[in-house]
């Protein structure tokens, strides 16, 4: 097939120069391609839509589009990757099955690269089979140079007579050499060096990490300010601030009020400070026993820590929370009470979060560490999947590991607490 009676060409000739291209069913032009039977490209020209064209599919090893047409993308194919350029992923593949091609089209990550080609923007593509040539030269036979007229039976020979000399033969170039050339320009390799294949094509821009660490960056640079004048109230103490400063200064931890919560105000106490899970009913049942039969609402828990200083010696210190099960006995604490909440400790129930400062789950946790408490058993719970919550796993029956539940649990708002808010952060 020559050049002059390609299809791939000339439907690229046809995008590059903008025509209009419409359809028809053979008899009739129609609005529709998938009704269509032709690709009309010009007045003149028109293409059968399911032709194959040289555009090998991947994986395809062979070089015969008319011997072997399941190797290769139809017109239709190739059209319907340029004329959807524009569209996503999901809708290209969407509009290509509904025109009949549920297999057969060109590929999502293909696309780019075919409509590059067919717009002029790149030179040759691998996957494109290249012409074969209309020379009737034996396969495997070195292209000839072929002139307009036979070479003259006579020469000049130095001493003759020069009086009368051989037309001068003008070149004609031959169709042949045309693919040669072709063939050759697409195995060439463009030489680089190390300048050129380091440079990109798209320069780089990290203002997403900026924005990212802007806020934590200035987190610390707060509390920094805060150490400063910390240190400063240390070296001289007011006696009327510094109690009120140090009351200040403890963290408040939020617990559900549901009475099927796992944790509630009847246990927490004893979960968080001497490591121990008791079910919430019996805590409750022991309380009445004892004559307390209603739990306060602000409860007061310390936590114990063993530090060693660099002497070597060991040494205990108590951090004091405050436990409060709802907005109310938080308002207590005055209106800057949520500036001192430091976790949230949630059912999964979405209810809990209504008289909140932040109704939203993904808000809230953003604001302040969020865990999820459960049986070990439990199944997952879809509802906290996109919420940023750490999952509290109680086992229904062994005692024996509700120490590192709770250790766990120490750590990870440790953590969270000396990254988000630090001065609340007693190491």
């Amino acid at each position: 097939m020559s050049s002059a009676n390609d299809s791939l060409l000339a439907l690229r000739q046809a995008v590059k120069s903008k025509s209009s291209i419409t359809y028809s069913n053979g008899s009739e032009t129609t609005s529709s391609l998938a009704s269509a039977t032709h690709l009309v490209l010009s007045p003149t020209l028109s293409l059968p839509k399911s032709a194959p064209t040289r555009l090998r599919k991947p994986g395809a090893t062979s070089t015969d589009s008319s011997a072997n047409a399941q190797d290769f993308f139809s017109v239709e194919a190739v059209y319907l990757a340029w004329l959807l350029r524009d569209a996503s992923g999901a809708e290209y593949m969407k509009q290509a099955r509904e025109n009949g091609l549920a297999v057969g089209f060109v590929s999502v990550t293909e696309r780019k690269s075919v409509v590059d080609w067919l717009e002029g923007r790149i030179g040759d593509l691998a996957s494109i089979v290249p012409l074969v040539s209309e020379s009737t030269t034996p396969p495997g036979t070195p292209p000839q140079l072929r002139f307009a007229s036979a070479l003259p039976s006579t020469l000049s020979i130095k001493g003759a007579d020069t009086s009368t000399s051989p037309t001068k033969r003008r070149y004609v170039t031959d169709s042949a050499d045309i693919e040669v050339v072709k063939k050759i320009k697409q195995n060439e390799v463009e030489l680089r060096d190390r300048n050129t294949v380091l440079r990109g094509i798209k320069p780089n821009n990290f203002s997403n990490v900026r924005t990212t660490y802007a806020e934590k960056l200035k987190k610390l640079k707060e509390a920094g300010k805060g150490g400063a004048a910390a240190a400063a109230t240390a070296a001289t103490p007011d006696p009327k601030l510094h109690p009120r400063k140090a009351k200040n200064q403890y963290p408040i931890i939020m617990i559900s009020s549901s009475p099927t919560a796992l944790i509630t105000m009847h246990n927490v106490k004893r979960f968080l400070q001497e490591s121990v899970f008791e079910p919430s009913q019996d805590a409750r049942a022991r309380a009445a026993a004892e004559g307390n039969a209603r739990p306060e609402d602000l409860i007061a828990i310390y936590r114990k820590r063993t530090t060693i200083d660099p002497s070597g010696r060991e040494m205990e210190s108590n951090s004091r929370y405050f436990i409060v099960d709802s907005t109310e006995a938080l308002a207590k604490f005055g209106a800057d009470a949520w500036d001192r909440v430091v976790c949230v400790m949630t059912t999964g129930q979405v209810w809990q979060f209504r008289p909140y400062k932040w109704a939203d789950p993904k808000t809230l946790f953003h604001h302040v560490k969020g865990f999820y408490v459960s049986w070990t058993n439990d199944p997952p719970n879809p509802k906290i999947k996109d919420w940023n919550v750490t999952e509290l796993k109680i086992d229904p029956h062994r005692r024996h590991v509700d120490k590192s539940v709770v250790a766990h649990f120490w750590k990870t708002l440790d953590t969270w607490t000396a990254t988000n808010k630090p001065w609340l952060y007693h190491g």
